[in-house]
């Protein structure tokens, strides 16, 4: 009895440590997709053709948007600026994670985003905002994973 116990954990242990190694070589690249789609989703809706921002974009960050800072509300600065720099990013970004090239700090300039954002929307923490912060600090934290460019990238660089 004992030794089918000892041999029906140790085929437990093994099936467990496979289901990990799966997990350990899936989880980056879903972690990389779950944080740069609906940044790049949002992206897409910001330009109106090649090049140029659309009025809707451009009227939020002018008449909607506020910052929500100490109990205050206060207009974005540069707004038309701001506008065109989130557009950009919300497509660079996403690109640079799914390509997983500058991953971490692709995620890193996700994480600074979702915490302006936060500022602009703070009913949105326990929703969205929570759920992209930890998204961007899990790939910060187990970066790009074997399928991406920078792993490529460091595979063909001699080591020191």
């Amino acid at each position: 009895m004992i030794c089918r116990l000892d041999d029906l954990a140790r085929r437990f242990r093994g099936g467990l440590e496979s289901v990990t190694a799966l997990a350990a070589k899936a989880a980056p690249p879903l972690v990389r997709l779950a944080l740069a789609l609906p940044f790049l989703r949002s992206g897409l809706t910001r330009w109106d053709g090649p090049g140029g921002l659309s009025a809707g974009t451009l009227y939020l960050f002018k008449e909607q948007f506020r910052l929500h800072v100490l109990g205050a509300e206060y207009p974005l600065p540069a707004p038309d600026l701001l506008a065109w720099l989130t557009a950009c990013a919300e497509i660079g970004l996403p690109v640079l994670l799914l390509l997983g090239f500058g991953t971490r700090l692709a995620a890193l300039g996700l994480l600074v985003m979702t915490a302006v954002i936060q500022l602009v929307f703070p009913d949105g923490w326990a929703n969205f905002h929570l759920y992209w912060a930890a998204l961007a600090l899990g790939v910060v934290t187990l970066g790009p994973g074997g399928l991406s460019i920078d792993r490529w990238i460091d595979r063909a660089l001699p080591s020191p």
